[in-house]
């Protein structure tokens, strides 16, 4: 019996929906009923039934025959220097095989040669002191307890302005600073601008060390095959953990697979090759036995890295008309005791708004505290929201609606590098979030009490601006097999984001198959180079690759449906998985029936990313919009509402757009109300190991999130149409939370978190 399928696809730029009839037994690949469902459509997550039923195996779940497990004894001193260390004890308790410490271990530098794989310096509560292996973990960490340190406690400093002290201790020893010097830029002339203002204003912003606390820990499980080294890693890098444990252990990269099927986030955390990677690399070459190291929630709070608390001064100029003529920054982000690059702090406040006169200066600060690292959308959270809330402070002071004030203030171009956006959409993404929040309630600060109680409500936004593009290399195979099925091979990695999901629909759109008919092979060295996943760029970089892939597979299939159907190949066309000559759909033959016929033969298709179109910047952009509920009386706040709208492209699936929306408004909103990981300024202790003590946002505080995109194809950036979605939910979030409490009380606090208590000192109802 003939069926009808619907199917949409991509035509000449558009996207159309067709209904093609189909042989019963033209195309026995497809239920009787199904809609053909590609790029732009709400498909579920391909691999969700693994991950849901409990098949899906991540590193904590390998147990190779015959493991070891690690456990790594950690400085109890923000700064100290090992003058004995003494491991005879751990080495003969029961069960031990191993004891690694930096008087045995090779001496491999470490974070750019800032130190070693053990040093003997240790720069923050949690430094790795020595390494125990054992028959099981309960030995293993036992054993910990009876390594004899001498420690020599040494001066520390906790806090970034005061690293910058002329009398501050040092970090390292070329000083405090990374790179020796802050980052500064300028344009046009900034007292100029000033000195046109009809009003100023002037905010300092405070942004805390936020955990990324991802729910798979860091780990990895390391085995010798002869002179081979296979890993087992939760990374968001499998090429860069391969290169950077090969020149560690002096091999060839070649000997080096890194496989990573299955993680459960990093948000940045996880970019590179950890010590415990190398750790078990080589305590499982010397005793000859897969050895597995997996961190505990405590040692992830200490030791997995952070985003930087900032300290960030800002200052705005305006004629009376809202048009901005001058932006001062003034920012520092404490990294840590490790960091190889500084927060971009100052990105937001160079491009996001038009203004002529613009100066920043940005110093990444060094101190004795746990390692920094890159966490969704570095740099630009924290700067956004100096940024928007002087921009909000700036709308009251000149009694222009906020909206309005950004609009006046519109950016056409990148002002930064001279050049045209690809696209930009910002407008539209304005358009949309104000008209769902119902932006035209606000009032001008404070805002009128809710009914007759005490609470007030206040609606506050901000702006958004990141990169997204993606970038070469990133190459892919597709191999379309005779039974009419379809697999992908790309060394990507899927960290949580629906990578797997994503790259089935675009090649499944291109081949004209359903997505159940394709499968995606990720996460091994062994497949075709793909990029670091950050950035929010593995689809910008692995989608075009994919892409091309499925392009060259069916070009040569509708070559040997052209031979079949005794045509030439430019009269045959591809839909909803049959083959049919231009004009006479009813003279065809259905892909499953093409590739049966070449017997054994596998279609063959590769492609790669190529290079960024010169002479345009892309960019991604967006708008949120908050609505809270603050008791003036005790402090509290409530997030009700959160309107996300951004324009990151082309939506390649609109239920992972709006899954990657809740990610990111959620730890955005924790940021701003909830979470601070807290260190003792005394003694360097972190205070909060776990999420017993670590303010995560609960289900309780969750508000409404309605995400919207402006879904609009970008044709300069790629052969998608897409930018990256990773990151941009989470940037304009805090801000625009911070706006909204300021709205609904009348005192701005851009001090973050803003708890209870920093609502009523700023009310002055407490101290």
């Amino acid at each position: 019996m003939p069926r009808i399928i619907k199917q949409k696809i991509e035509f000449e730029g558009r996207i159309e929906e067709r209904e093609v009839v189909i042989e019963g037994d033209d195309l026995p690949v497809w239920p009787a009923g199904e809609s053909f469902t590609v790029v732009g459509t709400s498909v579920p997550r391909v691999d969700g039934p693994e991950r849901v039923g409990g098949t899906a195996r991540y590193t904590a779940d390998l147990y190779p025959a015959g493991v070891l497990h690690g456990a790594i004894l950690r400085s109890p001193h923000a700064h100290a220097r090992i003058r004995r260390l003494d491991t005879s004890k751990a080495e003969r308790a029961p069960g031990v095989r191993l004891v690694l410490s930096s008087v045995n271990a090779p001496a491999i530098p470490w974070y750019n040669g800032a130190s070693a794989l053990f040093d003997v310096e240790l720069r923050y509560t949690g430094d790795e002191v020595a390494l125990v292996v054992a028959e099981d973990l309960a030995a293993a960490r036992d054993a910990l307890d009876l390594i004899d340190v001498d420690y020599e406690v040494l001066p520390h400093v906790i806090d970034p302005e005061a690293a910058l002290r002329p009398d501050a201790p040092l970090v390292h020893p070329a000083g405090n600073i990374l790179g020796g010097e802050p980052e500064r830029y300028a344009r046009g002339d900034i007292e100029a601008g000033f000195a046109r203002a009809d009003a100023t204003v002037e905010l300092r912003a405070d942004t805390p060390d936020v955990l990324h606390h991802s729910m798979e820990t860091h780990g990895s499980v390391a085995q010798w095959t002869g002179e081979s080294l296979i890993i087992w890693d939760s990374t968001q890098h499998i090429f860069g953990v391969r290169r950077q444990v090969a020149a560690s252990l002096g091999i060839p990269m070649d000997r080096v697979r890194v496989l990573s099927p299955f993680m459960g986030g990093g948000f940045g955390s996880k970019n590179n090759a950890g010590k415990h990677t190398l750790y078990a690399a080589l305590a499982a070459r010397q005793l000859g036995r897969p050895v597995k190291i997996i961190f505990t929630r405590a040692e992830e709070s200490t030791a997995a890295g952070k985003r930087p608390r900032s300290v960030q001064r800002i200052r705005l100029g305006a004629r009376r008309d809202g048009t901005l003529v001058a932006i001062d920054y003034w920012g520092i982000s404490g990294v840590g005791a490790y960091r190889a690059v500084g927060e971009p702090l100052s990105g937001p406040a160079k491009e996001l708004h038009a203004c002529p006169n613009v100066r920043s200066e940005a110093t990444a600060v060094f101190t004795h505290t746990g390692p920094g690292a890159a966490f969704r959308a570095p740099g630009y959270v924290q700067g956004t929201v100096a940024l928007e809330c002087a921009v909000e402070a700036l709308a009251d002071e000149l009694g222009i609606d906020p909206l309005e004030l950004r609009l006046r203030n519109y950016a056409e171009a990148d002002q930064v590098l001279g050049r045209p956006y690809s696209s930009k959409f910002l407008r539209e993404a304005y358009a949309q979030g104000a008209h769902a929040i119902g932006w035209t309630r606000r009032g001008k600060t404070p805002a009128s009490p809710v009914r007759d109680g005490p609470k007030r409500r206040g609606l506050g936004m901000a702006g958004q601006i990141w990169g997204g593009a993606g970038s070469p290399p990133a190459y892919a195979e597709l191999r379309l097999n005779p039974d009419a099925s379809a697999e992908i091979r790309i060394g990507t990695q899927e960290i949580g984001t629906g990578a797997k999901t994503a790259l089935t629909q675009i090649a499944a759109e291109v081949l004209g198959l359903p997505v159940g008919r394709i499968t995606v092979s990720l996460g091994d060295t062994d497949f075709p180079y793909s990029p670091l996943s950050a950035g929010s760029q593995t689809i910008t970089s692995c989608g075009p690759a994919v892409r091309m892939a499925a392009d060259e597979a069916r070009r040569h299939l509708i070559d040997a449906a052209a031979s079949l159907l005794e045509v030439a190949a430019q009269d045959v066309r591809l839909e909803a998985g049959r083959l049919f000559v231009a004009g006479v759909p009813d003279r065809g033959i259905s892909v499953a029936e093409v590739t049966g016929r070449m017997g054994n033969f596998t279609i063959m298709g590769r492609g790669f990313r190529g290079a960024n179109p010169d002479g345009v910047t892309i960019r991604t952009f967006g708008a949120q919009f908050a609505e809270v509920e603050v008791d003036p009386d005790t402090g509290d706040i409530a997030v009700l509402k959160i309107v996300a709208c951004h324009d990151v492209g082309r939506v390649i699936n609109p239920r992972l757009y709006e899954s990657q929306i809740h990610g990111g408004v959620l730890q955005g909103l924790g940021m701003a109300i909830r979470e601070d990981h807290a260190t003792d300024p005394d003694s360097g202790t972190v205070l909060d190991l776990g999420f017993d003590s670590y303010a995560v946002p609960r289900f309780s505080i969750i508000p409404e999130i309605v995400a919207l995109a402006v879904n609009q194809p970008d044709p300069i950036a790629n052969n998608l149409g897409a930018k990256g979605v990773g990151e941009p939910p989470i940037i304009p979030t805090p801000a625009a939370i911070v706006n909204a409490v300021a709205n609904a009380v009348g005192v701005r606090i851009p001090s973050l978190p803003v708890t209870p208590a920093k609502v009523l000192r700023a009310l002055g109802r407490i101290a």
